[in-house]
C-alpha cells in the first residue's frame, strides 16, 4: 500500500480514538473569523484542557462510521473544526457556546456527548449548566443545610433558655 493511504488510515484511528476517549466532542462551522479570532479560541479551549483540531470531513466521516456515529456525516460538511475534551463534559460547550454569541462567524453544528450523538439544542443545555467546580459548590451546599439549619435551630433555643434564665 502507498504511504499515502497508510497516513490516512492512521488519521482515521487518531479520529476514532479520540472520539471514543473523549466525554465531550463538539464541531462547529469556523468559516468567517479571521486569525485572531480563532487564536484566541484555540487559547480559551486550551486553558481548559480541550484539543481542537481541524480534519478533512472524509476522514472524519470514516471515523464516525467505524465507531457506528453515522449521525454525524450530515452534519460533516463545509469547513468544520473538533473540539475534544477528555475531562470535562461541560467545558467545551461553554467556550464554544459563549464565543459564538460574541462571534456570529462561528456556528456550533452537532456533538458527541458520551458516545452519543446530540444537537445543538442540547450543547446549549449543556453550555448552560455550571461548570464541575461550580455542581460541587451547590452539592457541599445542599449537603451542609441540613447542619446548618440544626446548629441555628440549637443557638435560637440556646439563646430563648437564656432570655427566660435572665
Amino acid at each position: 500500500m502507498s504511504s499515502a493511504v497508510e497516513q490516512k488510515k492512521k488519521l482515521v484511528t487518531e479520529i476514532a480514538d479520540k472520539l471514543r476517549d473523549s466525554q465531550s466532542t463538539i464541531f462547529v462551522d469556523y468559516r468567517g473569523l479571521d486569525v485572531s479570532e480563532v487564536t484566541e479560541l484555540r487559547k480559551q479551549l486550551r486553558d481548559a484542557n480541550v484539543e481542537f483540531r481541524v480534519y478533512k470531513n472524509t476522514m472524519t466521516r470514516r471515523a464516525a462510521e467505524e465507531l457506528e456515529l453515522t449521525d454525524l456525516n450530515e452534519h460533516l460538511v463545509g469547513p468544520t473544526a473538533v473540539a475534544f475534551s477528555n475531562e470535562d463534559v461541560v467545558a467545551p460547550a461553554k467556550i464554544l457556546n459563549n464565543f459564538a454569541k460574541d462571534h456570529q462567524a462561528l456556528e456550533i453544528k452537532t456533538g458527541v456527548i458520551e458516545g452519543s450523538v446530540v444537537s445543538y439544542e442540547k450543547i446549549k443545555e449543556l453550555a448552560d449548566l455550571p461548570n464541575r467546580d461550580g455542581l460541587l459548590s451547590m452539592l457541599l451546599s445542599v449537603l451542609q443545610a441540613p447542619m446548618r439549619n440544626m446548629a441555628l435551630a440549637t443557638k435560637a433555643v440556646a439563646d430563648q433558655k437564656e432570655d427566660q434564665g435572665a
